[in-house]
């Protein structure tokens, strides 16, 4: 890490007159480089849970702030209804203070480690200096390297957007959301975007896995590398040559900002495509793709790990509404589809899918958020009914 330092005026524009080139390159040119532990047949980010003695999958279950027990409680109920081989064990990841930094309770990292996957309800950051964000601290606590986020359009819910079928996939641990900044000079700040060759091979080889588990046998990748050359150079340096153990999986490239106006104008032209970039892009490129569907109470999304797995509702707690049952577990029931697939329980989360997707369909028994009246207990009754 670099340590925040304030440099005088001039010995700044001394240093960069005299070597523009060379500030900070012993952090990265000393660093010898590995390719990410990947034989092209090794399957990255396997899941490694076992079914316990019971014939049941132990998961970790992070109820959430606001809406989370609301919408957590449709989960586990529908799951319950249809004979999902799953057991929960709810862990409460109220952040604590070691040394100074944020961190989650050692209960609750002990159990997503032992179960190797876990779904959670949104969580509230508290808006003010101090504050960490406790997703964030969850993605650096177990390494989440990708974050998954399918955006489909949902039959019985109109946007001006029809047929949309879009994933993204971010790297999630790097790019400028390291937190490298420092104060250069009085009302100068300088924040460091970070692409590393290892990371940036480990989300690409997940892309291209993923491409093949799901059969979208295109990749493309999101970049801006004609302006950030070094950077996002590296990442499409990385792209290219990933591909070649990929020889059945088509791979090419486009600028972020072509992307952009590309999905907003028509996005079906996406839909047989995995797109695959930095972190900073894929955090905008995901929502505005949500917004695409309706939003992000209709949107899954996974953050994968080497070892574990945390599949999430994107979506804020809405204290306003909480209690009342006027939640919509859409977001959550269907990243735990995505969850039940990680897991290989396919038919299960087939079958649960079709009928949250019926009942949407359907449009009798939607929650407000969707033009509808119904209780969140009432939708995940309907969703039961359809099973």
């Amino acid at each position: 890490m670099f340590a925040n330092r304030c440099l005088a005026a001039t010995a700044w524009q001394q240093v960069t007159r005299q070597a523009p080139r060379q500030l900070f390159k012993p952090a990265f040119t000393q660093t010898p480089s590995r390719t990410y532990a990947t034989p092209s047949n090794e399957k990255v980010a396997k899941f490694k849970g076992q079914k316990e003695s019971d014939g049941k999958y132990c998961v970790t279950l992070i109820e959430g702030d606001g809406i989370g027990p609301e919408i957590s409680q449709s989960v586990k109920d529908i799951f319950s209804a249809a004979n999902a081989p799953i057991k929960w064990e709810s862990v409460d990841v109220t952040p604590i203070l070691v040394d100074g930094k944020t961190s989650i309770p050692p209960e609750a990292i002990q159990s997503v480690n032992k179960n190797y996957v876990a779904l959670k309800g949104p969580l509230a950051t508290p808006v003010g200096k101090g504050h960490v964000s406790l997703n964030l601290t969850l993605r650096r606590t177990f390494n989440l390297f990708a974050n998954v986020r399918p955006c489909k359009s949902i039959a019985g819910y109109k946007t001006p957007y029809d047929g949309v079928d879009t994933v993204l996939i971010r790297e999630n641990t790097e790019g400028e959301y390291s937190g490298i900044e420092h104060v250069v000079v009085d009302g100068v700040v300088q924040s460091i975007k970070l692409i590393t060759r290892e990371a940036s091979e480990r989300v690409l080889r997940y892309a291209f896995q993923y491409a093949q588990d799901v059969g979208r046998l295109k990749v493309r990748t999101v970049h801006k590398a004609t302006i950030m050359k070094m950077s996002d150079g590296l990442f499409l340096r990385v792209a290219d040559r990933v591909a070649k153990d990929f020889p059945n999986v088509v791979y090419d490239s486009e600028l972020l900002d072509n992307t952009c106006l590309k999905v907003v104008t028509d996005p079906t032209p996406y839909n047989d495509k995995v797109l695959v970039m930095p972190n900073l892009y894929g955090d905008i490129l995901s929502d505005m793709c949500a917004g695409l569907i309706g939003g992000l109470g209709l949107t899954p999304s996974a953050n994968i790990g080497d070892e574990c797995s945390i599949f999430e509702a994107v979506h804020g707690s809405a204290p306003d509404i909480a209690g009342k049952g006027l939640a919509n577990p859409t977001a959550l029931l269907l990243s735990s589809m995505m969850m039940l697939q990680h897991m290989g329980l396919t038919e299960h989360a087939e079958k649960i899918q079709n009928a949250i997707f019926k009942t949407l369909a359907e449009g009798k028994t939607i929650t407000g958020d969707l033009g509808g009246k119904a209780k969140t207990h009432e939708y995940a009754d309907a969703v039961i009914k359809n099973l």
